[in-house]
């Protein structure tokens, strides 16, 4: 037995093992790789290897499927265009599959590290991505990977993401100029050259709206609070929990409850308990629709933390908030980096009204009033001027760029190739003379 107790490894232990060891794999891996890369190189002569004739254009990569909502106008765009990419997503079921494209091919990688154990070792010329934290853990930046894009998936501040999230791209696709100021405050702190950075808009916005043109008239009904929090030790859920789901039943309106995705693996005991709880559909709904267009159509307000759904929410649907900020820590966010208050909460105030602790009992007052009350929409107005330029026009300007630096990228390539194989050539003359 206490043999046993030697060799035990707590599982957290185990993880942390395991992602060292592979990932000490794949560089062992990625090094022979590239040894033999060069040998073959040389053995050539200087031309070009099977390396570059195997290089994927064009590739737009996402780790789930509820991304699908960023990358669907762009891919779309590709295909109008006739322009040939890859979609590799961490997710089976992705919707990229039920899609009957000509010029997109949709590739499933594998969930965690079997995906990024393939992302290490890709050999594309431009990679398009929302997902952050390239260079940081798993996903490291691939030797054979020319350019990489950062998209975001939410109309906000870019400092929202866990630290040195944007760090390791070479170009991020904004919507407003507080964006790039953020961006480039980040990049002199740390020392990083100034990165390319192109304000596009917000593609999966400009469909959004274009579906709520289209939608037919909703027909009159009770009045409905959508509770969408974020995840985590600061979300709504983790710090007031079930006594405020009690005080939204206590006022008699229709209540949905749409967690973060993300809750359901990370704070798994935390679901289980609320859902089991409160599983009367008469008093709660729980919404885990994984296109969320629907349930904010259907909803009057929408109550939320640090979710970057309260933009979707007021800037397409027109509809007022009520935000927390009180016990938003954020120390693990690159905005702790900067002293400027985040836009955020800048703006926040002419959307709605501030849930805390104080007002938590009178929150059908709060409802009420953000509801009756004109004055939101011209804060709606505000906000939409300030992170959401070149409105129904975000999936073009972001393909032209994506295919502007795919070309610089090609130029850049033959430039140096030709100068390598001018180089081999010289070398073997001067070769031939000394013999």
């Amino acid at each position: 037995m206490d043999c046993l107790k030697v060799l035990y490894i707590d599982p957290g232990t185990g993880g942390m093992l395991f992602t060292i060891l592979f990932g000490l794999f794949g560089v062992v891996v990625f090094a022979l790789r590239t040894v033999m890369m060069k040998v073959k190189f040389r053995a050539s002569g200087g031309k070009t290897s099977k390396v570059n004739e195997n290089k994927m254009p064009i590739v737009f990569y996402t780790d789930h499927k509820r991304y699908w909502n960023v990358f669907e106008p762009l891919l779309d765009e590709f295909e109008k265009r006739h322009q040939k990419a890859v979609y590799l997503t961490g997710s089976e079921d992705d919707p990229v599959f039920k899609k009957k494209y000509e010029y997109i091919t949709g590739q499933f990688i594998g969930e965690g590290n079997k995906g990024f154990s393939k992302l290490n070792l890709l050999n594309a010329s431009v990679v398009v991505s929302s997902t952050p934290s390239l260079d940081v853990f798993q996903w490291k930046r691939s030797k054979n990977v020319d350019y990489y894009i950062h998209i975001p998936h939410a109309p906000n501040d870019i400092t929202l993401y866990r630290m040195f999230g944007i760090d390791h791209y070479d170009a991020i696709i904004l919507s407003g100029e507080y964006q790039e100021k953020e961006v480039r405050q980040l990049e002199e702190l740390r020392g990083y050259p100034p990165k390319d950075i192109v304000l596009c808009g917000l593609p999966f916005l400009d469909e959004m709206r274009k579906r709520l043109e289209n939608a037919e008239q909703l027909p009159p009904h009770e009045r409905t609070v959508l509770l969408a929090p974020s995840w985590g030790e600061s979300s709504i859920l983790s710090k007031y929990g079930e006594p405020f789901i009690d005080a939204l039943i206590s006022t008699g309106y229709k209540i949905i409850v749409r967690p973060h995705p993300q809750s359901f693996s990370a704070e798994k005991d935390l679901m289980d308990r609320l859902m089991t709880k409160y599983s009367d559909t008469s008093k709660v709904v729980w919404n885990r629709d994984t296109d969320n267009f629907e349930v904010l159509r259907r909803s009057d307000i929408l109550i939320s933390d640090f979710s970057g759904v309260m933009f979707d929410f007021s800037l397409v649907f027109d509809k007022p908030v009520i935000y927390t900020r009180s016990f938003f820590d954020v120390s693990p966010y690159d905005a702790s980096w900067i002293e400027d208050e985040l836009w955020m909460y800048k703006i926040l105030p002419s959307l709605g009204l501030e849930l805390n602790e104080d007002n938590i009992g009178d929150i059908k007052r709060l409802i009420d009033k953000c509801i009756d009350d004109p004055s939101f929409a011209a804060g709606r107005d505000k906000a939409r001027a300030e992170t959401w330029v070149h409105m129904g026009e975000g999936a073009k300007r972001s393909v032209d760029f994506i295919i502007e630096k795919y070309n610089e990228v090609i130029a850049r390539k033959e430039k140096e190739e030709k100068k390598d194989i001018a180089a081999s050539k010289n070398k073997k003359k001067i070769s031939l003379k000394g013999s």
